[in-house]
């Protein structure tokens, strides 16, 4: 029995000649979650009606949601406002020497590189990129064989960000414990639509943003640390993670002592009264549907839409070596520069990412979504079928 979810377009506010197919760009907003946050922006607008325990009501609330989400406990989850300041407090909170490296993937989003040069440039350690020739091992083998004695942190996504090639995390997981190697993962292409469970991959730290895949607001995104990892030190010193920061009257008797788990690392401001109640709507849909029906929901949409591409001459990494939400498909060199604005003159809404075109669907495309789409490339491109 499929676990296939029917169409849920009747949950956003997308015309019915629209075919958004750019979720790994931005996700967009579900109409429960636009009433979420436009509820709790309207909070603000009376202040005097605000208590002081609404700073922390919604992260209550909300962070043992995100825990479920990837198997993690509760006092492991923090709040971040992007990719970049989760990864930024990972770096600062572990230790590397000169004669060390740093693990990435070729073609990784920059926010999981810039912050490795960065520490790297501090400590006289070395950044080696993998998977950047022609090779017939997978990208995850490739990792697997730069592991080795002199490596102290690999830092990858679950799939890369411009065609969706999967990492066996597991794999990568357990040769980095092998060498004594932290692992640090930036969820944000995959967290929301495929599986992740930190029992099973344990990394050190994971970082994912709520804009994409969660379905949630810009700037709402959370941490994971893992427990050897809560002791650190934050990127910011702000009241709200300390200890007894809920009594008001006593914020200034000062204390060193920190709220339990992550939480030390949370973010200044992270009582977003708009934004988190907006992504906590959106990730209640995400747990009532379940990640694997989600899973398998684009599968089916991607598995189609592939066939379709292969046969106008644009290839796609094969299913068993890619996120099933996922499509890079291969451009032409006599694509044109504009490609993407020519589609989206057409309705057709999909990125491009290096020399390929990404299209990633969601929960509200519909088959029509997807003709619409193959029809757009014939014309744009003048391919033959």
């Amino acid at each position: 029995m499929s676990l296939a979810l029917p169409n849920q377009r009747h949950l956003f506010d997308i015309p019915d000649h629209v075919s958004y197919l750019n979720a790994a760009a931005l996700g967009p907003l579900p109409k429960c979650s636009v009433a979420a946050g436009t509820a709790g922006l309207a909070r603000k607008a009376q202040p005097w009606d605000m208590t002081s325990a609404e700073f922390f009501t919604d992260t209550k609330r909300l962070r043992p949601k995100l825990a479920q989400l990837i198997g993690a406990d509760t006092e492991g989850i923090a709040f971040c406002a992007s990719a970049s300041y989760g990864l930024a407090t990972a770096a600062r909170n572990l230790d590397i020497r000169s004669d060390q490296s740093i693990l990435t993937l070729a073609d990784q989003f920059p926010s999981n590189i810039y912050v490795w040069r960065d520490l790297a440039a501090q400590t006289g350690a070395h950044v080696q990129t993998v998977g950047d020739a022609e090779t017939n091992q997978s990208l995850s083998d490739q990792i697997l064989s730069a592991i080795g004695p002199k490596t102290a942190i690999v830092a990858c996504p679950q799939v890369r960000w411009t065609d969706g090639a999967r990492l066996d995390l597991e794999a990568i997981g357990a040769r980095a414990r092998d060498v004594g190697a932290a692992l640090v993962l930036d969820l944000s292409q995959s967290c929301g639509a495929m599986p992740f469970d930190v029992r099973t991959v344990k990394p050190d730290f994971a970082v994912c943003v709520g804009y994409k895949w969660l379905l949630g607001p810009y700037s709402a995104g959370f941490m994971y640390a893992a427990p050897h990892r809560r002791g650190g030190v934050p990127l910011e010193h702000n009241w709200i993670s300390r200890e007894g920061a809920a009594d008001f009257t006593k914020l200034t008797e000062y204390t060193d002592r920190f709220a339990p788990g992550a939480e030390r690392y949370d973010m200044g401001e992270r009582s977003n009264f708009a934004l988190l109640p907006a992504l906590e709507a959106s990730l209640d849909l995400l747990l009532d549907f379940g990640i694997d029906a989600i899973e398998a929901t684009l599968a089916e949409k991607t598995a189609g839409l592939s066939d379709a591409l292969e046969e106008i001459g644009l290839p796609c990494p094969p299913e068993a070596e890619r996120g099933a939400h996922y499509l890079g498909a291969t451009l032409p060199e006599t694509a044109p520069g504009d490609l993407v604005q020519r589609l989206a003159a057409l309705d057709v809404h999909v990125s491009r990412r290096a020399n390929c075109l990404r299209i990633t669907p969601h929960i509200y495309n519909t088959q029509d979504d997807l003709d619409r789409c193959i029809a757009a490339l014939l014309d744009t491109l003048a391919v033959k079928s």
